[in-house]
């Protein structure tokens, strides 16, 4: 947090984006947070980790931010996996693998950045990136090619329609943590993981706040 925003945040004091009570440092108040949808860990083998199940209000949160520029449900998302995220941590074995050294969101086409004005993704992964103490690499990766939207899509058309959707820059040995608001199928992810790989990432996971179940 910046010098501006613990300023802010003093003169300020936040409130729950869900109930509008104090809600602390965090932007969601530690009733709200022990009455959300939190999924049991492993909360997806292979690879993926979303702690969140994608029901109310964590619908309420994706979908404000992503259709309707409301910033701060896509940073409550975020604070809420980088909790999740460093509790994980804390209860890993001191033998597990090194975690992944840079921040991917998955990126948006760029005629679909210009219409939304903004990567939600991207302000979900923010938070995470303050409190791993990670970087943030946007640029990594891009989606060459403007896809319809996902909702309303079977399984398989999805795989369709963001089949090559993306390209990445030199990944050699990188590992990355790739993160988005939620994960339904995994086709989106999955299409970018494959980019990634292509580009000589050594080890490419999956960060999401939410999934469906």
């Amino acid at each position: 947090m910046s010098k501006v925003d613990e300023w802010l945040a003093w003169l300020l004091p936040r409130r729950c984006v869900l109930c509008n009570a104090p809600s602390g440092t965090g932007l969601v108040c530690a009733a709200c947070v022990a009455d959300l949808p939190w999924l049991p860990p492993p909360v997806v083998p292979g690879g993926v980790f979303a702690p969140l199940s994608y029901e109310y209000p964590v619908d309420r949160l994706v979908l404000g931010a992503k259709f309707h520029r409301r910033l701060p449900y896509a940073r409550a998302l975020g604070e809420l996996l980088a909790a999740a995220l460093a509790a994980r941590s804390v209860a890993a074995s001191p033998a597990a693998a090194s975690g992944p050294q840079v921040l991917l969101p998955v990126p948006l086409h760029p005629a679909r950045l210009a219409e939304r004005g903004y990567n939600q993704a991207l302000e979900l992964a923010r938070p995470v990136a303050e409190r791993l103490g990670l970087p943030l690499m946007p640029r990594l990766a891009a989606r060459r090619r403007a896809t319809a939207g996902q909702s309303g899509l079977s399984r398989a058309a999805r795989r369709r329609n963001v089949r090559d959707a993306f390209v990445a820059g030199d990944c050699t040995g990188l590992r990355i943590a790739v993160l988005d608001d939620v994960v339904t199928t995994g086709s989106t992810v999955a299409a970018l993981l494959r980019a990634l790989r292509a580009a000589g990432a050594a080890e490419v996971e999956v960060w999401a706040a939410a999934r469906t179940l």
